[in-house]
């Protein structure tokens, strides 16, 4: 694909984008910047995001991208409970961390188990009905959504890691899934996922001093 025909598919996509993509996509910009900021507002915004995400998926027949959204969607209420526990002294119980050696284990299972079993699904669905499926990639941007998201939930720093895999993943794929304005999207978590590594960063040095 030449860079005229890139530009070109990128205007009739924008064209073609929705007024509620447009606001699921401020909605994560926002959600982003929160979770950046360790401001539990992360989960009431993140929710319009990945609740509009759920129905965009399913319209556009795209099984892995709609299970993402549902699982976020399932996780940002646990992680606003988990944000918001405090204990007898009315204090926050969960602080900013790095994992441990046993935690690196755990996130790395965690990540190869749901690549493998999304890759077998999606090469299924592809083969059924899916047809713009691509297992490998979308398995790829799935599971790294999934570990980055469970990390975000327990407050650790490594959770920045696996969102920059995930949105270096998604861009491409969502371009040539004609989602133009989403991958434009990835583009800004791209961005913002790395200052929220360096932020997160910082608190943890300081929670552990």
């Amino acid at each position: 694909m030449t860079i005229t025909e890139v530009f070109q598919q990128f205007m009739a996509d924008m064209h073609n984008t929705r007024w509620f993509e447009y606001v699921a996509v401020f909605a994560g910009i926002a959600s982003v910047w929160y979770s950046r900021a360790e401001n539990i507002l992360v989960y009431p915004v993140g929710l319009i995001n990945t609740i509009i995400y759920i129905y965009i998926s399913f319209d556009g027949h795209l099984l892995g991208e709609a299970t993402v959204n549902f699982y976020y969607t399932v996780m940002s209420i646990s992680g606003w409970y988990m944000w918001t526990r405090k204990d007898q002294q009315k204090e926050i119980v969960m602080h900013i961390t790095y994992s441990s050696k046993k935690d690196w284990m755990q996130q790395m299972l965690f990540f190869l188990f749901f690549y493998t079993s999304i890759f077998m699904a999606l090469t299924y669905f592809k083969g059924a009905f899916f047809d713009g499926v691509i297992p490998w990639a979308d398995a790829f941007a799935s599971a790294t959504a999934f570990t980055g998201m469970w990390l975000m939930t327990k407050k650790k720093v490594e959770s920045w890691y696996w969102w920059i895999a995930t949105n270096i993943a998604s861009i491409p794929l969502y371009f040539v899934k004609h989602y133009v304005f989403t991958s434009v999207y990835y583009v800004v978590l791209l961005l913002m996922a790395v200052f929220g590594l360096f932020e997160w960063m910082k608190k943890a040095k300081l929670n552990k001093a």
